[in-house]
């Protein structure tokens, strides 16, 4: 079995006719179907909550999350699922976080994802600090699709200094996004700043829940450790409630061909065989 086997993923809109995701209990079903054959174990369902979905309160994702595994029983998808939110940054949200209406992913009360809007960033840094005196952490999501952040990239450093934990889209990394933010995303990658690699999925056609490419991609730009890191292990932490380690990563330099020894060989070759 191949080392990227067992991918977990942290961001994903598997949940049906709850949010702008899977349109459907059959579109739901064949968005897991093809988690698991991107070798996906673990989902946690990421149904957006305020800003424009309000409406979608912590008890009825608990719930759905539980009518929706069954449905995955009883179709024989051998996909693990579990309740969480992608969470609009607004006024009351550490309130709503407290009580448990908007909830932390796997609800366990630890690990929160955040959404900025698109459109612009602001601070986070007063946030972060109301998030940790409920013993909580932020993830932001997709920084690299943020404007904000693409205009300027410095607060993406400040911010993982401050404790903040970061998730980029599996697409962004494969160009799906657009080359700028694809850029932004292996600035990220390279400078140790990226936590986790998620699918960010919203269906079964387009955004589709794909992480095979994307892993490979990341083994080239690093190495097969951090990718097992960032798809598998620092996720699977969150799924359990565990911590994850904060601030830079070790950067890691792709794997080059090594020139030099390569013409050193080459010489010490060319010199036997003139000698003979």
């Amino acid at each position: 079995m191949s080392r990227h086997a067992g991918f977990v993923d942290i961001h994903c809109h598997l949940l049906p006719n709850i949010d702008d995701g899977a349109r459907g209990v059959n579109e739901a079903l064949s968005m897991a179907t093809l988690a698991v054959e991107e070798s996906i174990q673990t989902v946690v369902v990421t149904p957006h909550q305020l800003g424009n979905y309000a409406h979608n309160s912590g008890q009825a994702i608990r719930d759905k999350t539980v009518e929706f595994r069954q449905l995955m029983a009883e179709h024989q998808v051998p996909l693990k699922i579990l309740p969480g939110a992608d969470v609009r940054i607004e006024d009351g949200v550490l309130d709503k976080l407290a009580s448990g209406e908007v909830l932390t992913l796997g609800d366990h009360g630890k690990h929160v994802l955040l959404e900025l809007p698109h459109e612009l960033y602001f601070s986070l840094e007063r946030l972060l600090r109301g998030l940790r005196s409920l013993g909580m952490v932020g993830i932001l999501s997709h920084p690299e699709r943020n404007q904000g952040l693409l205009s300027c990239r410095e607060p993406v450093e400040r911010l993982v200094d401050a404790g903040c934990l970061m998730q980029v889209t599996a697409g962004s990394l494969t160009g799906a996004f657009g080359s700028a933010s694809q850029k932004l995303a292996e600035w990220a990658l390279r400078k140790g700043l990226v936590h986790f690699v998620s699918t960010d999925a919203h269906g079964a056609r387009s955004r589709q829940p794909l992480l095979k490419e994307c892993y490979r991609r990341v083994v080239e730009l690093t190495d097969e450790e951090t990718a097992h890191a960032l798809f598998s292990k620092n996720p699977r932490r969150v799924s359990c409630g565990q911590a994850v380690p904060s601030g830079r990563r070790a950067i890691v330099s792709p794997v080059t061909p090594n020139w030099y020894g390569f013409a050193k060989a080459l010489g010490v070759l060319r010199g036997s065989v003139l000698a003979r």
